[in-house]
């Protein structure tokens, strides 16, 4: 395989004249140039972008760490990661977590040896007082609400705000004993939830009940196992607030067992996925695919707004 030593040999040039040619460099004359590219068509020479990367100490290369790469959710957000990566011409380097503290460290250690430039985590296990020393790494972008993290960037949505509306929403067509359904309990998302949901109790003067809450919920089959559970209940939810796909087991469960949807139990979703659509559930429409797209921004640019919030809106259609 012919190296760079040997265009020039062939070219009758120097090695810096055929440096300049593959960097595109403007002082180059048009014969030595001429003379270059005939040299490399000659040779099939192959620029190795390895090393290319490496003397920009850049790699185009940029980390994506999700939980789980075939939940739904995150496959939309990495479809609107790699969508802004191909148009910038970076690729990703997707690492799947599994929500374990090193997984999420090995992706971190990427980043600080130079293996990615930057690292978007779409969910993190890690809590920040581990995550800050890789913050002098590069960038290093959350999909969650961080505006009193100073040392990340992040894109979100206002996950108290928009469950506050839920609730709120069930409340005025009438419903009180209100459930809803969460992946697991200790993440962030899931903290502004339960937050939101106890306040609304408060204010509305409603019993707090441990069996209204359902945990590890992220996939359709898991909708069916919370329909099993309300139907042993002696005291069940007449409403459920739950991501689409659950909402989707959950609805098709209640056809099974003759439940009712919206008479005995109302159903609502969050994200708006397809499957919300095809299924006609009301949800709250998060743009998951447009999140992704700004999540990646936020890692190759530099943008006066480190916290970028978007909005989420009410779909409504058959299940409240």
């Amino acid at each position: 395989m012919a190296n760079i030593r040997d265009i020039a040999n062939l070219a009758g040039v120097s090695v810096t004249t055929v440096s300049r040619v593959l960097n595109n460099h403007p002082y180059v004359s048009d014969e030595k140039r001429r003379a270059v590219l005939n040299a490399i068509q000659k040779t099939n020479y192959q620029i190795n972008m390895k090393a290319v990367h490496l003397s920009k100490g850049k790699s185009r290369l940029i980390g994506v760490a999700v939980p789980f790469a075939n939940n739904p959710y995150f496959g939309l957000l990495v479809e609107g990661i790699t969508k802004m990566a191909y148009q910038h011409q970076y690729h990703i380097v997707l690492i799947q977590t599994n929500y374990e503290k090193e997984r999420e460290l090995e992706a971190l250690n990427m980043l600080k040896h130079k293996q990615i430039d930057g690292i978007i985590i779409c969910s993190r296990i890690l809590d920040w007082n581990t995550i800050k020393p890789y913050a002098g790494y590069g960038p290093l972008v959350v999909c969650e609400k961080a505006t009193d993290i100073d040392y990340v960037q992040s894109v979100y949505v206002d996950h108290y705000q928009s469950f506050t509306r839920a609730l709120h929403y069930l409340y005025d067509k009438g419903h009180r004993q209100i459930g809803y359904c969460i992946g697991r309990e200790t993440g962030s998302n899931s903290y502004y939830r339960a937050k939101a949901y106890q306040n609304f109790l408060k204010e509305k003067d409603l019993p707090f009940l441990d069996e209204f809450v359902f945990t590890e919920n992220y996939y359709f089959e898991d909708g069916k196992k919370v329909v099993k559970m309300i139907i042993s209940q002696s005291n069940a939810p007449s409403a459920l607030l739950a991501s689409d796909v659950v909402a989707a087991g959950i609805l098709t469960a209640c056809q099974h067992n003759g439940i009712a949807v919206p008479d005995d139990l109302a159903i609502i979703g969050f994200d708006n996925q397809p499957i919300a659509k095809v299924m006609n559930i009301t949800t709250f429409e998060i743009p998951i695919v447009e999140m992704g797209e700004k999540l990646f921004l936020q890692v190759i640019e530099k943008r006066e707004n480190k916290h970028e919030k978007l909005e989420v809106t009410l779909i409504e259609r058959n299940t409240v």
